[in-house]
């Protein structure tokens, strides 16, 4: 369709794909480093920090070298790290791990909680300020290649597509942006990323990536069960011994508290819910009390990378490179990512402006640059925890604990991942059912009343962005086999299998409920969801998160 379209074009020097801190970052620097280069940033979200989601307890290293003044020009990072817990639960009880007995990595001094979605905000502003060009509400849905297969830019969605795909009467062409360079920032599980990972084949000689999803609430405590600056980390239940799972509770500012849960991607049992068994989580006997008088105020979920070093693509591509969450650099034993995000984005950066000097194909020197880094150093030591616990349950996080406690890192040997998420799963009937206690309105809630609280919005005549490459997938092998997992990995509802007397069951797509968390591209046992852009400025609207 985007030849037959007429459409605007512009020629710039860099177009980033994505506003969250790896994108920004890599603007910001380019800015920095030369301040006549023509530097565009698209964000799908309806503004910068609308789409952005994470625990999130940050790690400064990279914003002191972005901004070394970043505390006189107003960072929202204000909340220092005061104290931290970590917890081993039991169904009923717990065990506290004492701060000194754990490996470095689990701890957070000199850390600060902060909503990430601010941070961007604040990024972006800065952006701006330096003449980076940002441009929210807009989704790259399509990428420009040339006639030798480089990729020379994106195509902006179309605007005012109807669901049955005419033009309404409000359409808009999408933009070309013509760069020299492309660098794709979307996050985890980039819908562009990932074809450009398929094209030229940048994971052929890495680990496959393994996932997490991560859902999160923001509540406000009764100012009793308020600890300003708390860290506290839980394992153990309500995860089983095989199924890797734990939540996080960080307190911020103005009596608010972070609240989530991860649960690998890699689990077994087609029965479990994510969603359930983090409302599940909240009613334990340790952590149950803090919601006493308290207010649910947002709710939202997004996929994270927990592959680490191993499972890191090749990073660059014939006109352009892959930053932040769209590589992998996640830590996952400092369950840290942004940081690493953005000094990925200042690493391509540096790269870029080299290249573009001496006119090269792609920024070559940006995989040397991230090897001698301290972001590398930092996903070496810590690229054998997550595979140790995948190997032998959680008897494998004491060894992951041990090997970092005791050598840093700097085993002589190197674990990998060996299958895909969507691998793991076994056949329903095989696997125990769930028993999940109905939610109680106070502490637990269904899926719907939360999505309404992530203040989703998705023009409902519109082309459902979550696709299918076979309709008759979700019935005869899904629904057949694995019980229509669908139904429980999303956490926002989106799937759902009705029952019709007269023609069975079919699978509604509720698309309107999107969270973006990408959660559906990655676990659907036959990969047979293809996630796509929808029209730019759809999906979440995060405050604070």
């Amino acid at each position: 369709m985007s030849n037959e379209i007429q459409r605007e074009s512009m020629e710039l020097d860099v177009v980033i794909v994505g506003g969250g801190p790896a994108g920004l970052s890599a603007a910001i620097k380019l800015k920095q480093l030369n301040p006549e280069l023509e530097v565009c940033v698209l964000e799908k979200g309806s503004e910068i920090g609308a789409h952005v989601l994470s625990g999130c307890v940050m790690q400064p290293t990279a914003m002191e070298e972005l901004f070394p003044d970043w505390q006189e020009r107003g960072a929202p990072l204000t909340v220092p790290v005061q104290s931290e817990r970590f917890w081993m639960l039991g169904k009923k009880s717990g065990l506290s791990i004492p701060l000194w007995a754990m490996p470095p990595q689990f701890q957070n001094h000199g850390n600060y909680i902060v909503s990430l979605g601010n941070v961007c905000r604040w990024l972006g502003e800065q952006a701006e300020e330096l003449g980076v060009m940002v441009f929210p509400g807009f989704a790259a849905a399509e990428i420009i290649y040339d006639e030798n297969d480089r990729i020379s830019g994106v195509i902006t969605d179309d605007k005012g597509i109807a669901k049955d795909g005419s033009h309404k009467p409000t359409f808009e062409p999408g933009m070309e942006l013509r760069a020299t360079y492309t660098l794709f920032a979307e996050g985890v599980r980039g819908s562009l990323s990932k074809q450009v990972i398929a094209k030229y084949g940048l994971d052929q000689n890495s680990d496959p990536q393994t996932y997490g999803i991560g859902i999160k609430e923001l509540w406000e405590l009764d100012p009793e069960q308020h600890q300003e600056g708390l860290v506290m980390h839980t394992g153990g239940w309500p995860m089983d011994n095989q199924t890797w799972g734990g939540s996080f509770i960080y307190h911020l500012d103005n009596n608010q508290a972070y609240v989530g849960y991860v649960v690998g991607l890699d689990y077994k049992n087609p029965h479990l819910s994510p969603f359930q068994e983090f409302q599940r989580f909240k009613t334990h006997p340790k952590v149950a009390p803090m919601f006493k008088g308290a207010k649910r105020i947002s709710y939202g979920a997004r996929a994270i990378n927990e592959g680490g070093l191993q499972s890191i693509p090749e990073l660059t591509f014939p006109g352009g490179a892959l930053i932040g969450c769209s590589a992998g650099f996640l830590n996952v034993p400092k369950i840290k990512g942004s940081h690493n995000a953005m000094k990925s984005g200042m690493l391509a950066a540096e790269a870029v402006v080299e290249a573009l000097a001496k006119g090269e194909d792609r920024p070559t020197s940006y995989p040397e640059r991230f090897e001698a880094s301290w972001m590398y150093g930092e996903l070496h030591a810590a690229r054998n925890f997550r595979p140790w616990f995948a190997k032998l349950g959680l008897l494998g996080m004491g060894f992951g604990g041990a090997e970092l406690k005791l050598s840093g890192g700097k085993a002589p040997w190197t674990l990998h991942h060996r299958h895909k998420d969507h691998e793991a799963l076994k056949p329903a009937a095989s696997m125990p059912k769930i028993d999940y206690p109905k939610p109680d309105g106070k502490v637990s809630f269904d899926r719907n009343s939360s999505v309404f609280l992530a203040a989703t919005a998705h023009d409902d005549d519109q082309p459902i962005h979550l696709t299918l490459k076979d309709e008759s997938v979700p019935i005869a092998h899904n629904l057949a086999i694995y019980d229509a997992p669908e139904q429980r990995y999303c956490p926002a509802g989106v799937y759902e299998i009705v029952e019709d007397p007269e023609n069975g069951p079919s699978l509604q797509i509720n698309a309107q409920n999107c969270v973006h968390c990408k959660t559906c591209d990655i676990k659907d046992p036959s990969q047979n969801i293809v996630w796509v852009t929808p029209e730019g400025g759809s999906g979440p609207n995060y405050p604070n998160m």
